[in-house]
């Protein structure tokens, strides 16, 4: 198989249009009625941490950071991240992810949260929340609560409601 030449960029406002039809052919409707969605409705994404994905002129993949708050500690949250379906099993979702971590921290940031798969996001430094650490406003799976610290911060020390965080991070 040929290598695929991807361009990573930072997300520019004409990257809005092609993002957002992205984003509803891969996750559908459902994804209004998800929990990250709450968090991130209303609250704008810090557009000079979020990364798109080109080949040639196409954009094939993209990975937006949302501020938010995790008890009283400032955070990130990650997604969505979404990858045009013919191109995945190519490396560019897992590209995205590191760019946008290497940004968050060279930003000063230090703690990012999703909800995925451990599997997949492992690989990059993300870890399973224990249990009844953290809360979300509205339902998720537990197993599914992932965060990644930048520092020396343990897992075991991340805890308290999430909620929307409209402050700088750094």
């Amino acid at each position: 198989m040929t290598e695929l030449s991807i361009t990573l960029l930072t997300e520019r406002p004409a990257d809005d249009a092609a993002i957002e039809r992205l984003v509803a052919r891969t996750f559908g409707p459902g994804r209004y009625a998800r929990t990250a969605y709450r968090l991130r409705e209303g609250n704008p994404h810090r557009r000079d941490l979020s990364f798109t994905a080109y080949i040639g002129t196409m954009l094939v993949g993209s990975v937006r950071l949302t501020p938010i708050l995790i008890g009283e500690a400032p955070a990130l949250l990650l997604g969505p991240l979404t990858v045009e379906p013919p191109f995945r099993s190519h490396g560019i979702g897992r590209r995205l992810v590191e760019r946008a971590l290497a940004a968050a921290k060279a930003d000063g940031a230090n703690l990012l949260l999703l909800v995925g798969d451990e599997p997949y996001y492992g690989r990059m430094g993300f870890k399973r929340v224990p249990h009844g650490q953290v809360t979300l406003p509205g339902p998720v799976d537990p197993a599914r609560v992932l965060v990644c610290t930048l520092d020396d911060t343990p897992v075991e020390a991340v805890r308290g409601p999430v909620r929307k965080g409209f402050a700088e991070v750094a």
